[in-house]
C-alpha cells in the first residue's frame, strides 16, 4: 500500500467542524478535502432514516458549489472525539467515480497515513466503462 504525506492541517480543519458543527444525531461526521489549489473545503453529513448522504458525499456538492472540482485529499472525522474515521463503501465507489486519484487519511494515532482511494476500494468497478453510448 502506496502512503502519502499526511495533511495534519487538513485533519485539524475536520477536526474542528466535527467538534463546533455537529449536534445531535443529524449531524455526526464532519469532512475535509484540499482541493487541487490549496483551498480546503469541509462539509457535515445529512444523517436521515432514509439513507441521508455522508459527510464526504455533502462535500463533494459543497467543492462544487465553492468552484473547486478537483480534490486532492480528504479525510472524514468523527462527533465526540472518535478522530479519523474511513469512508463507508458507498463513499468510497462515489469518491472514485468523481476523483479517482483521490488521497484519504485513514488509521488512528501515530498509524495515521493518506492513501490512493484506489487502495481502499481494490477490483473497482469503474462506471464510465460500463455506460452504453448513446446513439
Amino acid at each position: 500500500m502506496q502512503t502519502h504525506h499526511v495533511d495534519h492541517e487538513l485533519i485539524q480543519a475536520a477536526a474542528h467542524v466535527a467538534r463546533t458543527r455537529c449536534r445531535g444525531d443529524n449531524h455526526t461526521m464532519a469532512a475535509a478535502a484540499r482541493a487541487r489549489d490549496s483551498r480546503i473545503v469541509t462539509a457535515v453529513n445529512a444523517y436521515h432514516f432514509t439513507g441521508g448522504p455522508c459527510a464526504e458525499l455533502v462535500l463533494i456538492g459543497t467543492a462544487a458549489a465553492q468552484g473547486a472540482y478537483e480534490l486532492d485529499t480528504l479525510v472524514a472525522v468523527g462527533d465526540r472525539d472518535r478522530g479519523v474515521v474511513p469512508p463507508c463503501g458507498r463513499c468510497r465507489q462515489v469518491l472514485h467515480d468523481y476523483f479517482p486519484a483521490l488521497k484519504v487519511i485513514v488509521g488512528e494515532g501515530d498509524r495515521l497515513r493518506a492513501v490512493p482511494l484506489t487502495d481502499l476500494l481494490p477490483e473497482t468497478y469503474v462506471w464510465a466503462d460500463h455506460q452504453l453510448d448513446a446513439e
